[in-house]
């Protein structure tokens, strides 16, 4: 199949699974609306879902909104720091500008194909301060490794804390007998099939290794090896200690802030933020742009845990969705995709 096309697919099925599960809970909360509005003795002429979201997000505070957006950017800009400290292991000096402006491009390109911005910033970074791309690569691959496992130790907070909520919800749902089974045997046939594919390799190794595709594949391992070794090379430990743990802050603060911008989330705790923020983070994860629908999804679920209503929840989700991809990725990201030439038209990295 042609690339072009392969990847067109792909981004129409992205663009796809986000819209179609957009779309579900959108239907599902104009029925939800149109009940209540039969209740109230409310017209089904005057009862638009599409009206409230507008309102409500018309009602949210826009102090707490901005400082959304600076936390998105002070959270960027210790992923820049962090990131330049392991590319500083290297020899190279590069700018705080640049490694900024290409995390915000790699953002603003991940709304339109997912994961694409995690080929393209490491790609313009290599590019502007003359670095080799594995290498970059490499370093991006430690940045996200310290960040799955941030993401995992504060999931592990959430559920901790939330256990008594999270627990009563698993128990309304249905048993889970049958899907346990169900995955441990797809557990044991995925491992199976793991171990065969292994022995293969293994045993037709030199011959993959004598060619070229072989050679090739040894070049960027090391590349990538040495870009994964920065971890161990940085200069200063305990800042980026501080970078990694800020950057996370940065994140949960972004949630609370939102929530405290809409009047029927204010009075939520700081608990419920974080559930709702893990929540979210899981989403995002999940391939579609931006988290589309399933960060509206996962968030809705965990709102409605702190008793918030389910079309306040789902109000709350697309004030929080758009606020942080219109206001951050898409405006920074944009500023970024002009700044970035201009400002390295005659820079020569040190």
């Amino acid at each position: 199949m042609n690339k072009s096309l392969a990847n067109a697919l792909k981004f129409l099925l992205f663009v796809g699974v986000g819209f179609g599960i957009l779309y579900l809970m959108y239907r599902s909360q104009q029925a939800a609306y149109l009940e209540q509005c039969r209740l109230d003795g409310v017209p089904d002429d005057q009862c638009s879902l599409l009206d409230k979201l507008v309102d409500d997000f018309k009602s949210a505070n826009p102090l707490w909104l901005l400082m959304t957006l600076v936390a998105f950017s002070l959270s960027n800009l210790s992923r820049a720091a962090r990131w330049n400290m392991m590319l500083r292991t290297f020899g190279k000096t590069p700018r705080l500008t640049n490694a900024f402006l290409t995390i915000n491009l790699g953002y603003f390109a991940n709304l339109g194909f997912p994961r694409l911005g995690e080929v393209l910033r490491p790609a313009a970074m290599a590019r502007y301060e003359k670095i080799s791309l594995e290498r970059v690569i490499g370093t991006v691959v430690v940045g996200r490794m310290v960040d799955v496992i941030m993401l995992l130790l504060i999931t592990g907070i959430a559920l901790l804390l939330g256990r008594e909520k999270l627990w009563n919800r698993a128990m309304e749902l249905a048993d889970f007998g049958d899907k346990v089974d169900l995955l441990r045997n797809l557990a044991i046939f995925g491992a199976i099939a793991g171990i065969l594919i292994l022995g293969l390799l293994w045993w037709q190794r030199q011959r993959i290794m004598d060619s070229v595709i072989g050679q090739k594949i040894l070049a960027i391992i090391r590349g990538f090896g040495e870009g994964i070794q920065t971890i161990l090379k940085v200069e200063s430990p305990l800042w980026f200690l501080f970078h990694s743990l800020n950057i996370w802050l940065m994140y949960i603060l972004m949630t609370y802030f939102v929530i405290l911008a809409f009047s029927p989330t204010a009075a939520l705790s700081i608990e419920a933020a974080l559930v709702t923020f893990v929540s979210g983070g899981w989403g995002i994860v999940i391939p579609s742009p931006g988290g589309m629908g399933t960060y509206h999804f996962l968030t809705g679920e965990a709102l409605k845990l702190y008793g918030i209503h389910s079309l306040d929840a789902f109000s709350w989700a697309n004030i929080s969705f758009f606020t942080i991809n219109i206001g951050c990725n898409v405006l920074i990201g944009l500023i970024a995709l002009l700044a970035l030439p201009r400002i390295n038209a005659d820079y020569e990295p040190e």
